[in-house]
């Protein structure tokens, strides 16, 4: 028999104002960009890196917008193409939740490598630091899922499985606070301390897909499929087989970083600049 805690009873509006409604799950995506600028402006200082606060606002601008049209697009495109093609309106109702951490990847993935270009940058060292700074806010997201009562896990007889409101009347994993703690708090100290080691360009972004593709790789398996596309392959979901390859490339390409960082010395890393 399953153990059952109360949901929480959040209100997913923190805040009313006439007809306009302010939600937890938008706020942390605010909180989540600003984390990101004070960890950007950090390692910059603290590293030397020679940019200024109007070059790490240039940087912060381009991934919010990588993040909100390439995790809105990967969404739609990736989970739910057919109920968006139906209902196109839907489309811009960010504050609803549907966003892709993979389209979300695809889209910041560009920006930087527009901003790159008209800066003359590497675009290595701007995915490092676009990187280092990403998990609190994916973090603070999952808090966000959590709150809005979505994304929850599998039926659980754990002390601490919750009953959602969507769920059923079982108890089930919380994979929502999972993932907040490992894509958050976890996977952030992990990139902190990888940026530190002023490997070759590039290392912290390998550790990012690595590390991130593990984390959802296993915690898809205590969180509930999407009910409109249940398992794809076997008893992997859709977000393990896009999650898988990131795992394998990034590790490969960390390893590598290592091996040749031990071979022939860590270089410093350079200033943003070619």
């Amino acid at each position: 028999m399953f153990l059952q805690l109360p949901f929480h009873g959040i209100d997913p509006v923190f805040l009313r104002l006439g007809p306009v409604e302010l939600r937890w799950y938008g706020l942390m995506y605010m909180l989540g960009f600003v984390v990101a600028y004070f960890v950007m402006r950090r390692m910059v200082r603290v590293h030397r890196l020679g940019m200024s606060r109007d070059e790490i606002y240039d940087i912060l601008f381009y991934m919010i917008l990588g993040v909100l049209i390439g995790g809105r697009a990967g969404y739609i495109l990736l989970y739910d193409l057919t109920t968006y093609f139906e209902n196109p309106a839907a489309i811009i109702a960010l504050w609803r939740g549907g966003m892709s951490f993979h389209g979300g990847l695809a889209g910041t993935t560009i920006a930087a490598w527009v901003l790159a270009r008209r800066r003359r940058w590497r675009f290595l060292d701007i995915a490092d630091l676009a990187a280092v700074a990403a998990p609190i806010g994916l973090g603070l997201g999952r808090i966000g899922n959590f709150i809005n009562g979505e994304l929850y896990g599998r039926p659980s007889s754990l002390p601490w499985a919750m009953v959602f409101p969507g769920g059923g009347d079982v108890g089930r994993h919380p994979s929502q606070l999972y993932e907040a703690l490992l894509e958050g708090l976890v996977l952030s100290l992990f990139l902190a301390w990888l940026f530190g080691r002023r490997l070759a360009p590039g290392t912290t972004l390998w550790g990012f897909l690595g590390g991130y593709g593990l984390v959802r790789f296993m915690v898809e398996f205590v969180r509930e499929p999407d009910a409109h596309i249940g398992l794809d392959l076997g008893p992997l979901t859709r977000g393990q087989l896009l999650s898988l390859p990131m795992f394998l490339l990034g590790t490969f390409l960390l390893v590598r970083a290592f091996l040749a960082a031990r071979s022939d010395g860590a270089a410093p890393r350079g200033g943003g600049r070619t």
